[in-house]
């Protein structure tokens, strides 16, 4: 328990992945995603209970042998490319609450797909939510000047460049674009009543963690170069 609550983790990896086959169970220093984002799971002893939900059975043994229970396999309809996050979180959580036999105030999504989260992000994530009274939280990062809308372009079908937001042509240097921020999968959090009650993660009452840090959300294989190459570099700094 943190401050009083009861937290409940949840480790979401489905089998199937386009752009990397078996993206779950591809290793970093020796260690899978799924391992990883298991470890950050058992290094907080306020959580008190964690677990994955998967459609995969290589995947299941995977993060059971990492710590982690596995007390139901997800169902198909949850498990497909459209399957949204918000229902796949909530099966977990009302099963885990039907397998445990006890309510969870909060619960962490760790997602495996970011594996640079470190134990004092989830800890900030979820002291952020307590201590705003928030209904959710989650780690940003702030977006590179050149990905912002404002340096956006687009190209219509005679291949003529646009601006796709009215007044970039006026943002030339990066000194004068707003600060944007995108989410990077370290963690979120979120209360029992917004993500169960109302089916909620983000809204406009969530806070936002930033991270400063440069962390990677593998979507591709050079993104997964990248985050060894990143994280080898942490380890000899």
């Amino acid at each position: 328990m943190l401050e009083g609550r009861s937290v409940l983790a949840v480790v979401p990896a489905r089998g199937g992945s386009k752009s990397i086959p078996r993206k779950n169970l591809k290793e970093i220093g020796g260690i899978s995603l799924v391992g990883r984002a298991a470890g950050v799971a058992r290094a907080l002893p306020w959580i008190d209970a964690a677990l994955i939900s998967t459609d995969d059975h290589d995947i299941r043994d995977e993060a059971v042998r990492h710590g982690l229970d596995a007390p139901f396999m997800r169902p198909d309809e949850l498990s497909g490319d459209t399957a949204g996050s918000i229902d796949m979180w909530r099966h977990a959580w009302l099963a885990a609450e039907q397998h445990y036999g006890r309510r969870f105030d909060i619960s962490v999504l760790l997602e495996p797909t970011s594996p640079m989260r470190r134990p004092e992000d989830v800890e900030l994530t979820v002291k952020t939510l307590l201590q705003t009274n928030a209904p959710a939280a989650a780690t940003v990062s702030r977006t590179p000047a050149h990905y912002t809308p404002h340096k956006t372009l687009t190209v219509d079908e005679q291949g003529t460049i646009g601006f796709y937001l009215s007044d970039g042509a006026r943002h030339s240097l990066r000194q004068g674009i707003p600060a944007y921020y995108h989410r990077n999968g370290l963690c979120y959090a979120v209360t029992r009543a917004h993500l169960v009650g109302h089916g909620r993660i983000i809204d406009r009452d969530a806070q936002a963690v930033v991270i400063d840090r440069h962390v990677v959300n593998i979507d591709d294989p050079f993104e997964l170069e990248l985050t060894e190459w990143l994280l080898n570099r942490e380890r000899k700094a």
